[in-house]
């Protein structure tokens, strides 16, 4: 027997762009990859921020999650972004320091957004050049620019000769030719949240417990429907078992999720092990930090990733979301894999 269970868990999934003013920054959105869509215009994160401690090339946008508190004048408007190194080399099992997460939060008033909502329309063109300048391959902080026309900024040196071999070794000179989206950059998707609602099993397992007990004894568990028998074997199965197919069971609910959140809550563990030892005090004002959400491996999926590889990236942000002269404040992650005798 199940029930149908809401729960507090919102749960994000994929949706192509159609209108890309609808993931620029005046929208406030949440989305995977593309550029990022800066909140603050102000000490916006660069190639230093970003560089991957084993390549040392720089990380590549990933998602961004725009997450309010409703509560909190300071944090009006809230995103989360996350970067990661798209080498897989770099990528190695159960190590997270080839991950970057900032937070960023404004105030109702802020030198950079109407106090009003967005509309639900094509607004005027925000022109993020006015605040700060931002490479041209990867919308990154930049301090270089084209030696030719002066016009192209962009974070190193590396992403200045990509973007000149891929565009401006035509374009230098014609602002008025379009540039096309790099292939270092993921594909571009909007994120869309809903609640989560999943079946739950209503079962005594006290009862089903003795149940397997007595039909192991008496050599009857093959005699089961399969159903049945996979049920009362969940009671028999080591730690690790049980928590990979309580991931599966939940996550099959909603097959599609890329990501779950679920500030203050607790993560959907894909593995028993390795969790983090302690989550480390807010850099900024010394606090808690908290479990805020996950991304899960399907983004991989979507977004037809076949060299990368992770089990759930989990993100744990200032429990206070403390404000600081720095605006884009540095956050924890934890990348977790499945098992090695597992798979998703």
């Amino acid at each position: 027997m199940s029930e149908e269970i809401s729960s507090r868990v919102d749960v994000g999934f994929c949706e192509e762009v159609h209108e890309k003013w609808r993931v620029q920054s005046a929208q406030f959105p949440s989305k995977v990859g593309g550029k990022p869509a800066w909140l603050s215009y102000e000490n916006i994160p660069g190639y230093e921020d970003l560089k991957c401690p084993k390549c040392e090339n720089q990380m590549c946008f990933l998602c961004q999650v725009y997450a309010p508190l409703e509560d909190d004048p300071a944090n009006f408007h809230r995103t989360i972004f996350i970067f990661l190194c798209r080498s897989a080399t770099c990528c190695q099992r159960n190590r997270s320091d080839t991950v970057r997460v900032f937070r960023n939060q404004l105030s109702w008033k802020n030198p950079f957004y109407s106090h009003e909502p967005p509309p639900e329309e094509e607004p005027v063109h925000f022109d993020a050049a006015r605040f700060s300048k931002l490479c041209e391959l990867c919308g990154c902080f930049a301090e270089k620019t084209c030696s030719k026309c002066k016009k192209a900024w962009y974070c190193s040196r590396e992403h200045q000769i990509i973007h000149w071999k891929d565009h401006h070794k035509d374009a230098c000179g014609n602002p008025s030719k379009p540039s096309k989206l790099s292939s270092i950059l993921f594909t571009e998707y909007e994120i869309v949240i809903e609640s989560e609602e999943y079946k739950k099993s209503v079962v005594n397992e006290e009862d089903q417990l003795q149940l397997y007990n007595r039909l192991v004894s008496e050599g009857r568990t093959g005699t089961l429907p399969e159903s049945e028998e996979a049920e009362l074997e969940n009671h028999a199965t080591c730690e690790k078992d049980k928590v990979f197919a309580n991931f599966r069971k939940r996550v099959d609910c909603n097959p599609e999720q890329i990501l779950r959140y679920e500030r203050g809550g607790e993560p959907l563990w894909i593995a028993s092990e390795p969790k983090p030892e302690a989550v480390p005090d807010c850099e900024q004002c010394g606090g808690p930090r908290q479990f805020e959400f996950q991304v899960m491996p399907q983004l991989l999926t979507v977004l037809k990733e076949n060299e990368l590889d992770f089990g759930v990236l989990l993100v744990y942000t200032c429990k206070r979301s403390c404000s600081s002269q720095k605006t884009y404040s540095n956050e924890f992650v934890f990348k977790q894999d499945v098992c090695e005798t597992d798979t998703v």
